[in-house]
Parts: structure tokens; sequence; C-alpha cells
């Protein structure tokens, strides 16, 4: 979470001079990883290092990742590498080191992990936001400490009436950036969450680092799920498979193991154009649009696709025999048991509509991440902008409410598209958030970077080349943008 105040006199230079605001960021976590149960050796990201923290708001700032290169030494072998994407574990180690150099005018960390916000509230008198955050309860690898790892849900508030660690800070202004947490269907929770018994072999890829040694032993692994996560770790445990006693299983129910699209017109859909496109249409289509668009980024990239068949064809000739691997495709699973430390796990094909079973000795559930309201927000929720489904109801400027004071970072994909969930739209956001807290343009904001053009065009206002004259219809209003969309992708989602 973010907590800012207004802008005080002497607002210095966005690259790191004197701060502009106020700013004290909480964080649960004991300190910064970059999905650092998904730190797989050889990751790299799924986009180019350009699209850090801050280089396509301001190219000269210091906390860029190529000036971290620098400052660590590897520029040069970073340049000599040719290869846009950074590991993902120098990626999380160039956010460790902004987030620790962060300072306050007084010297103070902006970032302070380790504080567990656990209630909001407005203080009328004030006029502000009380803040009430404790000590966390969190361990390093992100799950509540007297849960254990076994957890892959959010820790509950804390409830006891006093905790010495307790401190309130007041605040003008709040940017929630509370972001995602582990997705259990619920035909696995019998395996993983809040009831399951525990069991450390079967447990959500968020975890899959932390507990990589509990699946050494099994017999049979199952990963289950069809994005970049699911197919990291099926290539990870298809490289350590003992060919000669273990069995590894890869199950979707994606009708096919769908490739992320990276084509630079698709790429468009991340710009403000299509976001204010997007945002304007109803919630309804919305909520469409956004289920159609998931494969494209949600599936798995292109290189990481053919490293997988590449290690698949490898070992079949290391094995010299049919490979102990199973590879299926439109399988959904519709309930779990476990029954000692054994998954036994149902499925239904979707396409035959055939049942089937099979066991697992360990499981891995790639299964995503989904957005949720902290309970914090319980004392402030009637002065936020809900929709009837109980999301936020972001408005274009990332506000959640009447008085623009409370902002909403990274949990408005179902209002604003394929920008929200984008690491390089990340500064855009942000450069608009901190201009609009200032009142002053800090940072110089693109609105217009495609090439394309998004909706029905306007009668009134012809273009060039437009094929419309002023005050007619188009000739054929058969087929809208979106249903041509529609008709393009097909039932690929």
């Amino acid at each position: 979470d973010g907590i800012a105040d207004a802008p005080r006199g002497g607002a210095g230079a966005p690259s790191g001079g004197a701060a502009p605001l106020d700013l004290r960021v909480l964080d649960a976590a004991p300190g910064f990883r970059w999905h650092g149960g998904m730190l797989i050796e050889g990751a790299t990201l799924q986009v180019p290092f350009l699209a850090d923290l801050v280089t396509l708001a301001d190219p000269t700032n210091r906390w860029s990742f190529l000036n971290w290169l620098k400052q660590t030494g590897r520029l040069y072998p970073f340049y000599i590498r040719e290869d846009f994407a950074p590991l993902r574990a120098e990626y999380d180690a160039y956010c460790r080191w902004v987030a620790e150099g962060l300072r306050a005018p007084s010297g103070e960390p902006t970032v302070e992990f380790g504080r567990e916000v656990v209630r909001v509230v407005f203080d009328e008198a004030a006029d502000a936001f009380a803040v009430t955050s404790v000590a966390s309860r969190r361990g390093a690898d992100g799950c509540p400490v007297d849960q254990g790892t076994d957890s892959a849900t959010a820790a509950a508030p804390r409830t006891a009436a006093v905790d010495a660690t307790e401190r309130t800070d007041l605040t003008r202004h709040l940017v929630l950036a509370t972001g995602t947490r582990p997705r259990v269907p619920a035909p696995a929770r019998a395996l993983v969450g809040e009831d399951a018994p525990g069991a450390a072999a079967h447990l959500h890829s968020s975890q899959y680092m932390h507990r990589r040694e509990h699946l050494a032993g099994a017999e049979h692994v199952t990963v289950i799920g069809s994005g970049q996560s699911a197919a990291e770790i099926f290539l990870d445990q298809l490289e350590r498979l003992d060919l000669g006693r273990q069995h590894l299983s890869w199950l979707t129910r994606s009708p096919r193991f769908f490739p992320m699209e990276y084509t630079k017109l698709t790429l468009e859909m991340t710009s403000p154009e299509y976001t204010r496109y997007f945002h304007g249409l109803p919630q309804s289509e919305r909520d469409r649009l956004g289920r159609q668009n998931l494969p494209l980024y949600k599936g798995i990239s292109g290189d990481l696709v053919n490293a997988i068949h590449e290690a698949l064809y490898r070992r079949r000739v290391e094995h010299g025999a049919d490979l102990p691997v199973t590879m299926r495709t439109a399988c959904a699973l519709e309930s779990s048991e476990l029954v000692g430390d054994t998954a036994h796990l149902a499925w239904r094909h979707t396409e035959t509509g055939t049942p089937f079973t099979t066991t697992s000795d360990a499981t891995v559930l790639a299964t995503g991440y989904e957005h949720w309201v902290p309970d914090f927000l319980e004392p402030v929720r009637d002065r936020i902008s809900w929709l009837p489904d109980g999301r936020y109801d972001v408005a274009l400027d990332f506000t959640v409410d009447a008085a623009r004071r409370i902002r909403v970072l990274n949990g408005e994909e179902h209002t604003h598209g394929l920008s929200a969930p984008d690491l390089g739209m990340g500064p855009w956001r942000a450069a608009q958030v901190l201009n609009d807290l200032t009142g002053r343009e800090l940072f110089a904001v693109e609105q217009q970077i495609a090439f394309q053009q998004f909706g029905a065009p306007d009668p009134s206002a012809p273009s060039a080349g437009s094929g419309l004259v002023a005050g007619t219809q188009a000739a054929s209003t058969d087929v809208t943008p979106t249903d041509a969309a529609s008709v393009e992708a097909g039932d690929q989602a």
C-alpha cells in the first residue's frame, strides 16, 4: 500500500532529488521478492528490460535497470549478452536495489517492509485517513508464520485489541497496490488452502521454489494449469525427472497449450488509446473482452514452448523409449481428495465428456491469481465506489472515491483492460498518479502511441482515407469492431 501526503514546497526532480510529496509505502512482506516462489534458475521476464520501474516514464531516472547494471558492474556483459529479456533473478535484485535505496528527505526508508496494515479509517477532524499497521507475521516465503508455508491465501487481519507494534499514520491520499493472491479453484481446495491438511508436496505455484525439494521423492508429479508458470514448472521437473522411477503429468482445462501473443499490433492493446476505449465500454462488454483477451498475456512465451519440445525430444533420445510423461489438454478438474499423502484427482474431458481419475504424489497448482479486497478497508467501504458484484469501480484516473483521494493500481484490469497487468505500462500509470497528486507535470505522459484506432469511427469527424463522409453512416453496420474481434479470435479462451 502507498500512503501520500499533499506536496510540500521545494519539489525536487523525479530522477532522485528531493521528493515532491511525502510518501510512505507499507508492505507486509519482510522484504522485496519478485515472485520469489518462481525464481527458477535461468527463468527470464516475458518483457524487455525497458519495462523496468521508471524508464518508460523518465529514461534519465537514476533508478533505471540500466543504471543498476552500471552500478553493479554488469552493463557491458548485459550488452554483450544481446538479450532484451533480463533474468528473473536479476530483475528481482534490481527491484530490491530500488526498494532499499529510496529514502525520504529525512533519510528514512520510503518503503517500509514488515508492516501489515490492519485498519484504515477516515479521521474527520484531521481530514485524513488514519492507517493502522502492526509488525507483519509473514515469513521469507510471504506466508503467515503462524500458518507455516502450506497456506496459499492471504493472512487474515489481526484481531487482538492491543498490539505493542501498532502504529497509526495519517495521510490525505491512499494508493491501494495490494495486487493479487494465489487462486485455488474449489475442486482443488482439499489439497491446498486453509482447509487442506497441509501436505508439503501439494502446493500452489507461488510456493514452488520454497518447496521444490518435497517433489524430488514423488513417484508421480502432476502440474495443473496452462500458463507461463505451469510451463516453467513442467520444464524444470522434466529436466529433473528420474526416468526410471518417476512419472510427470501436465493437465489443463484449456483446449491447447496457448502461446502468449506478442505481436506488435496486439501489444498496442496496452496503449492509452485502447485503455480509454475499454474503460468507456459497459461493464458486461469489458468482462467479455477480458475473458476473450486472456490468451494475449496469460499464455506461454514462444521460446519456452520450443524449449519444452526440445527437452522432450532430448530426453526421449536419452531414455531410448517412450517417456514417462503425460500431457493432456481439455481436462477439467472436478474434485480432489487427499488419502494419506496421495492426491486422488477426478477429471472430465471437456471435449468428449469422458470422466477419468488420476493419482499424484505431488501436485502443483499453476492456477493463477485473483484480485481481492483487503478487510482493512471495511471502515472506509462507504467512501469507495463499487460495482454491483463487489469489485472496485475504478475511474479512468485510477480513483475509486468521489473525493479522488483513494487510488487503485494493479486492481483495475476489469475496468482498464490489458494495460493494468502490463509491466511496461507500470511507469505510465504511476506517472499519472504522481502528476495528479502533486498537481504538476513531473512526468510527460503519452496519450497517443498506437497506429490503429479502436471503436467505431465518428461520422461527424472524418479522417483522411476513412471512407466516410460527414453526416453519413458507414455502408454496413452488420459487423462491429468487437464482433470482428470475436470472429478472428474464435473460441480460443
